[in-house]
């Protein structure tokens, strides 16, 4: 059993040194600064960053298995998942409460699932938001030329999430919409694996948000969104950040 184990151990390996030198792509420098920031502001114009900014509360389901209700506004975040369901305060971390199976946590795994929600959360929201997030504050941009001799913008993330120092290469249509990006990102050993940006749906504040990506074999869902200008409208319950105030 152990001799077997070993085998499809070292033919795993050796499958994924293949796929490395078959499919990982370096980072590209990109240049044009300028350039790059007017490609950015049409993609912003595109999708109606106003809209996106001027929403207080969107909730969602993330590939069916993560629900979070964000109260952009007030800064706080509802995240459940499994048996869990994690309330953060995101101005005041201390305040933010964990619940397992319906009963509070308050022992050291508390912080454990605080911190297992904020990376939840982080993940998720820049597969919902990532086109807003392109003049974050710490963020770079530059302009690449494709093999097909277009235009493709590079955002490089130097703080923020969970994982800084991630870059996204955009490819963009003639309009300002985003088609695809491919992402040099830590939490994949390959760079430049490249995700769909589809379905694109036009929420109640008048935000654009693509629902569907396909990340190689893997599809990644956007569910029961709901936006609006405060929590009754987004269809919560107008008292569920109470407990954490």
């Amino acid at each position: 059993m152990k001799k077997i184990v070993l085998y499809f151990a070292i033919v795993i390996l050796v499958l994924f040194v293949v796929a490395y030198f078959i499919f990982n792509e370096k980072l590209p420098t990109g240049g044009n600064p300028e350039k790059a920031d007017l490609m950015a502001q049409k993609m912003q114009v595109a999708l109606n960053k106003s809209a996106w900014d001027s929403t207080s509360v969107i909730s969602w389901t993330h590939k069916g298995v993560h629900h979070i209700v964000w109260d952009k506004k007030n800064e706080m975040v509802q995240v459940k998942w499994d048996k869990n369901d994690v309330f953060l305060n995101l101005k005041e971390w201390n305040k933010g409460k964990a619940f397992s199976e319906g009963k509070e946590i308050t022992d050291a795994q508390l912080d454990v699932l605080r911190g297992k929600a904020w990376a939840i959360f982080c993940n998720d929201s820049f597969w919902l938001i990532a086109p807003y997030k392109v003049f974050d504050e710490g963020v770079t941009r530059k302009i690449v030329k494709t093999d097909n001799n277009e235009e493709a913008l590079l955002v490089s993330y130097a703080s923020g999430g969970v994982t800084p120092g991630d870059s996204y290469l955009w490819f963009l249509d003639k309009s300002g919409v985003p088609k695809s990006y491919k992402l040099w990102v830590k939490i994949l050993p390959i760079g430049g694996i490249e995700a769909t940006w589809d379905n694109w749906t036009k929420t109640k504040t008048g935000a654009n948000i693509a629902t569907s990506h396909k990340l190689g074999p893997m599809t990644i869902t956007v569910e029961n969104l709901k936006t609006g200008m405060n929590l009754q409208e987004a269809e919560v319950k107008t008292d569920l950040f109470d407990i954490i105030k």
